[in-house]
């Protein structure tokens, strides 16, 4: 018994919106591993910033630019430290907003599968009876 056309447009759909689920989820997945990154650097920039609280204003400061580590002021290392703190808490909250979306998408397009998958149900339940 050969599949009707129009349970065939309906396989190729769900084929389709099952294609499309799959790439939403893997750009969750690369969000979760972006969003990782930056929590590990957002940890690591607080403890150098608590570093450097603990300093005194006449210590010593050095930052490692390629291979050689350069005399800073430490106020101006804080400041630097505080901006990419910002950065990356900036960074966090879009990537929260972009997760929310695809999670939205996520969920809409599990809901058409599942009527369409309901469709194809009813169609062969159809032929199944005539």
């Amino acid at each position: 018994m050969a599949a009707s056309p129009a349970l065939r447009e309906l396989q190729r759909e769900l084929e389709s919106e099952a294609n499309a689920l799959s790439k939403i989820q893997k750009d969750i997945s690369k969000n979760h591993q972006v969003r990782k990154q930056y929590t590990i650097q957002m940890g690591e920039n607080e403890l150098v910033l608590k570093e450097l609280e603990l300093l005194k204003e006449d210590a010593n400061v050095y930052k490692l630019i390629g291979p050689v580590l350069v005399k800073q002021d430490l106020a101006e290392a804080k400041a630097n430290v505080k901006k990419r703190i910002e950065y990356i808490s900036a960074e966090l909250k879009r990537l929260d907003g972009i997760l929310r979306d695809f999670e939205n998408k996520q969920n809409s397009k599990k809901e058409s599968i599942m009527k369409l998958q309901q469709k194809i149900q009813s169609v062969q339940a159809g032929k199944a009876k005539a």
